[in-house]
């Protein structure tokens, strides 16, 4: 195995460090030592086809299988001997949508606080206060199943954050959203990062949710082939764009 690193900017505490994951589905190997780091503030993007392994890195991160190899930290807590602190460090949006439909929003939200031990007059401000912020005013009263699919993403990227985590996980958040309403969620999760500090991780096969400044992971068969500024990756490889790039690493033979 063989991996890249590219010039990145100096990780002092990262809100999430993952070193040398592995998992295996039988003996099919799904990670092979994958390593990533998201420090604070910043938006980090895991970049791979369908079936590279994004989605059994998130389920072992999000505790919901347990790695055969390698470690993971969440705010310095490790996930294994410390597995509350480290999930309640944790906010999490994933690939298929979680919200009871026959439900308003405010009953999802009310729920999920609920469950995460939160006292009801404050689980009232925090809704409120997450529905202005996320563009959902007004709307807390109206079922979910009513809601474009945009609205319920946010609806989600809310209840992600109602327990104020200093790491937001999102697996593939945009699939089935139009090109605006993607545009326009990428965009709200970015100004989490600069006026939070929020680490956001964020799982896709989309070469255009990717841009300058982004720190970028790509993963080919489990494998992170490649890590570091998109800018600098750019620039080692001689590409244009993430798209050339991706192409280009993924066709060469890993060692």
């Amino acid at each position: 195995m063989s991996h890249e690193v590219a010039a990145e900017s100096t990780v002092k505490s990262p809100v999430l460090s993952v070193n040398e994951l592995e998992f295996s589905y039988g003996r099919h190997p799904a990670l092979k030592q994958a390593s990533i780091q998201v420090p604070a503030g910043r938006f980090v993007a895991l970049i791979g086809a369908n079936g590279a392994g994004k989605t059994t890195f998130f389920s072992i991160v999000t505790g919901l299988y347990a790695a055969h190899q390698g470690s993971i930290t969440v705010m310095g807590h490790d996930l294994r001997s410390n597995t509350l602190q480290a999930l309640a460090s944790m906010g999490v949006v994933f690939q298929r949508s979680t919200l009871d439909m026959d439900l308003t929003i405010n009953q999802n939200l009310y729920y999920s606080a609920a469950l995460q031990g939160i006292e009801r007059r404050e689980a009232k401000r925090r809704i409120g206060e997450g529905l202005q912020q996320h563009g959902l005013s007004g709307l807390g009263t109206r079922k979910v199943a009513s809601l474009s699919g945009g609205q319920r993403r946010r609806v989600e990227l809310a209840r992600a954050l109602l327990h104020k985590p200093n790491l937001l996980l999102l697996d593939e958040p945009t699939v089935g959203l139009d090109l605006q309403s993607r545009a326009k969620f990428i965009a709200h999760v970015k100004s989490l990062c600069r006026e939070q500090g929020t680490g956001v991780l964020w799982a896709t096969h989309l070469m255009d949710e990717v841009e300058s400044g982004d720190m970028v992971y790509i993963m080919d068969h489990g494998d992170i082939i490649a890590a570091g500024e998109l800018d600098a990756l750019l620039q080692n490889h001689s590409v244009d764009d993430i798209t050339e790039l991706f192409n280009t690493l993924i066709t060469q033979p890993v060692s």
